[in-house]
This record gives structure tokens, sequence and C-alpha cells, in this order.
């Protein structure tokens, strides 16, 4: 791991560090103020709401008027007295009705996105180079996943409106596109590899809706004309698994009953035993000798797995069972980053690598290359490594970090 991974890895993330992104600071300076007026309408909005205006920012006052002035049931204290108002406790509130905790969610992520991302990344254009440059660490996890400081590019948010407002002010230099190459569902191919599923092997070769598979052997139903609610189950259950998700854990994401997530959760092990052998495997080798391996040799150790304290065991437990899989798909992703400088020079292709996020790489692409360099990334991520299952890439190209998805 450390000759052929590690060490092989350290000049390409020079290169990448050295090569940084370009930014739109406007367009930063403009989300900043657009954000900050959504702030200030949704603070209105909650006092409006309270008939009291507090600080926000401050979990005990939000506590305090939550569960002391409106009443709501189910609050709890922490040893410091304080009510808790973390993200778990305001999205079951909202599960149960309630508006208020959902406006603030609203106002907590806002508020994070504008100091976290518009407001300090302005501030960490290189004047220079008028690019940011990241940093990438190559020993912060033991699964061998990257971690990006100063700043951190990996964690902004995909899924919402406002975390694509963000990417779309990574831009690329004129006469250039961004072009993005991810990974498709690399954890669950590795988990088909590691734990032997032949269902879902076959349904990977055969180009089939994962999901959709899924959904129609766990639930019966047929795959044509599916329910999406369905679909968004086995989704939520494919996934979940992966990271040992409970039937609470479930329910929650859901918005089912615990019963429900039990039985879901039991019909899935049913319908594919070889995840369960894989798990219970897993688990014991970790308690044995206090760490897993990768599909590629790598270490990953396990603090904690022999805990007497239940939380830390099954914490470790589920940490155990996903090392091989998040560890293996890091793995995957260098071995392709360090192959793809040579193969692009093979073709005399300019493309520079910028950034990489877990499954996906970011690269800046003369316009002229694009078609010739879409197809030489493709190939050399997808022949990265050789499972049991086909590697996928999905690509994208565009003028920024958005487009390009």
């Amino acid at each position: 791991v450390y000759e052929r991974i590690e060490r092989p890895l350290i000049s390409i993330l020079q290169q990448m560090e050295a090569h940084g992104i370009k930014i739109n600071a406007q367009e930063l300076k403009r989300l900043s103020a657009e954000f900050d007026e959504r702030l200030k309408i949704l603070e209105t909005e909650i006092f409006s709401n309270t008939g009291i205006e507090f600080n926000l920012a401050s979990p005990k006052q939000l506590g305090e008027i939550l569960f002391d002035k409106l009443k709501i049931s189910g609050g709890k204290k922490n040893k410091a007295g304080a009510y808790s108002t973390s993200a778990e406790v305001l999205e079951r509130l909202v599960g149960e009705g309630h508006q208020l905790p959902e406006k603030v969610l609203q106002w907590r992520q806002l508020a994070k996105l504008k100091s976290t991302y518009t407001n300090s990344l302005i501030e960490q254009i290189d004047p220079n180079s008028n690019r940011i440059h990241t940093s990438y660490r190559q020993a912060v996890a033991s699964t061998g996943r990257l971690a990006s400081t100063e700043p951190n590019l990996q964690n902004i948010p995909i899924r919402s409106h406002e975390g694509r407002k963000i990417r779309r002010a990574f831009i690329s230099s004129p006469g250039t596109q961004l072009l993005s190459a991810d990974y498709s569902q690399i954890e669950l191919r590795l988990l088909a590899h590691v734990a032997k599923i032949d269902a879902l092997k076959e349904a990977f070769h055969a180009g089939k809706d994962i999901h959709a598979i899924t959904a129609s052997q766990v639930f019966g139903v047929p795959v044509n004309g599916m329910d999406p609610m369905i679909r968004r189950q086995a989704k939520a259950i494919n996934f979940g698994i992966i990271y040992g998700i409970s039937a609470f854990g479930l329910a929650r994401q859901l918005g089912i009953s615990n019963t429900d997530a039990s039985d879901y959760i039991a019909k899935y092990f049913a319908r594919y035993p070889g995840i369960q052998e894989y798990m219970d495997t897993t688990k014991k080798y970790a308690a044995k000798f206090g760490f897993v391996f990768t599909p590629f040799g790598r270490k990953c150790h396990v603090p904690n797995i022999t805990a007497k304290i239940p939380n830390l065991k099954n914490m470790a437990e589920r940490t155990a069972i996903n090392a091989p899989i998040q560890g293996g798909a890091a793995d995957i992703i260098k071995r392709a980053m360090i192959s793809l400088p040579n193969a692009l020079a093979q073709e005399s292709l300019s493309a520079k690598m910028l950034l990489q996020v877990h499954d996906e790489l970011i690269f800046e692409v003369q316009d002229d290359e694009l078609d010739t360099t879409m197809s030489v990334v493709k190939k050399t991520m997808e022949s990265a490594a050789y499972l049991d299952v086909p590697l996928l890439v999905d690509m994208g190209a565009g003028l920024n970090w958005d487009d390009a998805h």
C-alpha cells in the first residue's frame, strides 16, 4: 500500500494543490448577500412564531424556547442542564409535524454555508493565481480516504439547492471546461465483491438499476412500473447496510415505524444472506486482531472493537464492516489518480487534475481536447482495479462545477 499507492500519490497531490481551481469571487459575494437576506427572512419568521427574539446560534436559548416557552414535549437535558437541540433532535420534531424546528434547521444550514464557504472562500483566493489551493492530507482516516483542508472542499453539500449554488462559483479558465468523473455506486459494487453477493453481481454485470432490483427482490414487486417510493426505500437500505444502519436509523430516514424498518432489514438479509455472513465474519476478525483489510491490503485499525460499553462497541463494529468497503473505494480512486497523468501524457493531452472529492475527480480540460480526454479518463478510471463486478464512471463537463454534473 505504501510503495504502490501512498508514495506515488505524493507528487500527484502536490501537482493538484499547485494547480488549484479558479473561483468566481463576484459570484461568491452575490451568494453571500443572497444568503444573508434569506437568513434575515428566516429569523423574522422564527421570531414571529416564538413571539420573542433570541440568539438563534445559542443551543441553550433555542432549547428553552422550544421546550419551556412553547411546551413542545420530548426535550432532554444534558449534563450541563441545557436542552439538546442537535440536528437529530430537531429532525425528530420536524417528523412530529412541528414547523419551527424545520426553519431553525434551514437557518443553521444557510448560516454554515455562508460562514464556511461564501465568506471564507473569498479570503482564501490566492492573489497571484486567482485560484483556491486546497491541501490534501493522506494520513488522517484509517480507511485511506483523503482529507481536504484550508479550505475543505469535500463537504460542500451537493444534495441541497444552496450547496449546488456554491459549486457554480468554481469555474474553468477561458478556453477550458471542468470535467467531472465520478465512480458510480462504487461502495455497493465493492459490497457485492467483498461479500460475494451473486444477485448483486448479476445485476451490476447486466447494467440494471440496482435499487429497483433490490426493491423487487426484497419487497416482491415487479421492476416495471415500480412506485418511486419503494425504490427510494430500497436505495436507503442498500446504502444504509454499508454503514450498519439500525432499524431506528432507517425508520427515521424513511419516516416509517421501527417495526416496518426491522421487517425491511430482515427481508434484505434473507434475500442476500451473504451480507450477514460478511458482517459476522468481519466483526469476529476485527475483534480478534483489532483491524480489518481492504481488498488491496490496507490495514484499517478498529479501536474499541472489544469495548465493554455497548455504544462504543456497536460503533466500532459498524466501522469494521464499512472500512474494507470505504477503504477499498479510496484505494481504487488513488490507483486511478496515479495512472492518469501518464495516460493523458501518452495521448498528448494537456488536461490538469484539480480536485478529488471522495469518488469524484475534477479536471480542467481544453475545449478542443474534451472528447478525447473524457475517453482516456473513463478508460483509466474503470480499469484502476478488477473486481467481480465492473467499475463504471459517470462523466459530465461544463463551465462550472455544478454544470459538470
